[in-house]
């Protein structure tokens, strides 16, 4: 539609990895298997060479990293070796205080027993490190856990806004994050716990996400999670937002649609989204504060901000597939997918070459199965497969156009997912964002012929019986040759967008579609809002004779959308709009 210039993107999530350790406190949702032991956790897996042993001691913490095939005997001198260096430093800083000499350090008597018998010095790590033994160190003892379940990574968003959910960024090793623990926790004042205030957090809720109200503005938050695996339970992290929740937008151009999309569809239908989020690589740009929004506040255009609005616009669409495009590698890996697994989404992502954007496809775990993807850069596979060899001779013609099109990292995303209710439904999700310019309907015609032959051959060889559903940003209004050649099955030779360009980059390729396929959401005058420009180019387009549509989830209205004059805006996170319709399964007579 019109150029935007690359920018880096910065992170939106403070990032907390911790390492394998073993916290000095105690917490009360920490399950223990002895309240007078200790824990001493061991990380062991038979595809690494060595073990991690970690334990607290003298109020410090431990971590020995050893060679799994080493005798036990070897692993329990370095420990008593560490408590007498430990004890001995400790004793003369005593000395060197003037305090009353103290008696030399004995070495202490370092054991490890399973089920009250001592395990042999010569047996090797890894079968002797069992879940359940205890180490003795003199007096102390330890209860050994083996691979509990562990947060590895553990985040909560930098941005916090009243009306908002609040998704925590986790990942588990040894777990589940269906059997995690969760207790999310608000200050009683502003700043009480930045000053210490004792008693300064109130239980807000015990679910994985978290929705501050506008009670809760300039307040911060804690959230205390707890890794599970069944009925184990691990070591829990605590973490408070590095600010207080903000005041949110008020009423956003989502919000009376989500009215229609309350609950989840029935196995018998799908919910589908394609939606352009407006990547921040372009939205943070000159050009697009300046020329393309200069009507949108600045922090408006900001990543943390935008990411919350979309975080709850796709939430509340309660979708089985959503198809997004300008997706930000880190708004997928750090953002948008711990959000969308926290309500029930599995996704997956295309990047594009030589860009930090790409596409990102998400699908109801509880209803749908990923089966494959056939990803493809569309300029690549011109080239090189067989299947469109006849296309890439006639663009060959004109080497203006076939250089241009070679220099595009357009992509086509393909995810083959599987009805978990009925093996026999198969789906081929197709995703694509293709060439913008709007004198590049001749590109975008090679680009939808490419993408249709390799969908093509998907469901002809790869899944036979598969279905189509095809979505997008394809940047081509209704009147297009694109349009045309999707839902009226050609498009001729002598077509004018085969000239969009001129005549220098003009060929003559008559085109056909082997699919017969429908827009799904119709024709709305416009999915995309900006100053400079209003009309369709986003569309979900199936196959009437298999999908039929159920419901159409009307778009914002177009005072909602002109508020702010245009899109993006302070209640609407791109300049695209999402669409949404309801998809139910035709059964055969």
């Amino acid at each position: 539609m019109l150029s935007r210039v690359s920018f880096a993107s910065k992170l939106l999530l403070l990032r907390y990895i911790p390492p394998f350790s073993i916290p000095t406190h105690r917490n009360l949702f920490t399950a223990r298997f002895n309240m007078n032991m200790e824990r001493c956790v061991v990380r062991c897996l038979p595809c690494e060479s060595k073990l991690t042993i970690s334990f607290n001691l003298d109020g410090c913490n431990k971590q020995m990293l050893r060679e799994q095939t080493e005798p036990l005997g070897k692993v329990l001198s370095r420990i008593a070796s560490g408590v007498i260096k430990t004890r001995s430093k400790a004793r003369r800083l005593k000395q060197n205080k003037g305090k009353s000499e103290t008696p030399e350090v004995d070495k202490p008597q370092i054991s490890l027993c399973v089920n009250g018998d001592h395990v042999s010095v010569e047996t090797v790590n890894s079968d002797a490190w069992l879940d359940g033994a205890v180490l003795h160190v003199g007096d102390l003892k330890y209860k050994v856990e083996r691979n509990p379940p562990t947060f590895t990574v553990s985040e909560l968003p930098s941005s916090l806004m009243s009306g908002f959910p609040v998704c925590p960024k986790l990942e588990i090793e040894f777990g589940d994050l269906k059997d995690c623990k969760f207790m999310w926790l608000k200050e009683s004042s502003p700043n009480a716990h930045m000053r210490g205030d004792p008693d300064c957090w109130r239980e807000a809720g015990l679910e994985r996400v978290f929705t501050p109200s506008n009670l809760d503005i300039g307040l911060r938050v804690m959230l205390k999670c707890t890794p599970g695996n069944g009925s184990k339970f691990g070591e829990p992290k605590e973490l408070v937002s590095s600010g207080a929740v903000e005041a949110g937008p008020g009423t956003c151009t989502f919000d009376n649609r989500h009215i229609y999309t309350q609950k989840v569809t029935d196995d018998s239908s799908l919910r589908v989204v394609s939606y352009n989020i407006l990547a921040d690589i372009y939205a943070q740009t000159d050009l697009s504060k300046t020329v393309l929004y200069p009507y949108c506040a600045p922090y408006a255009l900001e990543m943390d901000y935008r990411q919350n609005l979309i975080k709850k616009e796709l939430s509340g669409y309660n979708a089985d597939i959503i198809c997004l495009q300008e997706v930000d590698k880190c708004a997928f890996l750090d953002s948008l997918s711990p959000a969308l697994d926290a309500f029930g989404l599995e996704g997956v992502f295309k990047v594009k070459e030589r860009q930090h954007e790409g596409l990102a496809t998400y699908f109801r775990r509880s209803k749908l199965k990923l089966l494959e993807q056939y990803d493809v850069v569309l300029s690549e596979a011109l080239a090189a497969d067989p299947l469109h060899r006849e296309l890439l001779e006639k663009v060959s013609t004109n080497p203006s156009l076939k250089e241009k099109i070679e220099t595009r990292s357009t992509v086509l995303q393909v995810t083959i997912l599987q009805s978990l209710c009925d093996p026999s439904r198969i789906l081929c999700v197709g995703n694509t964002h293709l060439y913008w310019h709007p004198k590049g309907g001749n590109i975008r015609l090679v680009q939808i012929a490419v993408a249709l032959t390799h969908m093509k051959q998907v469901v002809m060889e790869k899944h036979p019986g598969a279905r189509l559903i095809f979505a997008g940003d394809f940047n081509s209004t209704p009147s297009s040759g694109l349009f045309q050649l999707v839902c009226q099955g050609s498009v001729s030779e002598n077509h004018d967008d085969w000239a969009s360009n001129g005549p220098e980059e003009q060929i003559q390729a008559g085109l056909a579609n082997p699919f017969q396929l429908a827009s799904a959401c119709g024709v709305p005058d416009y999915t995309n809002y900006v100053g400079g420009f209003q009309g369709c180019l986003d569309y979900i387009f199936v196959e009437p004779d298999v999908l039929q549509v159920e419901q159409v989830i009307p778009l914002p209205s177009h005072e909602e959308v002109t508020t702010y004059l245009a899109l993006p805006s302070v209640s609407h996170p791109s300049d695209h709009i999402a669409q949404v319709c309801d998809l139910k399964w035709r059964t055969s007579d």
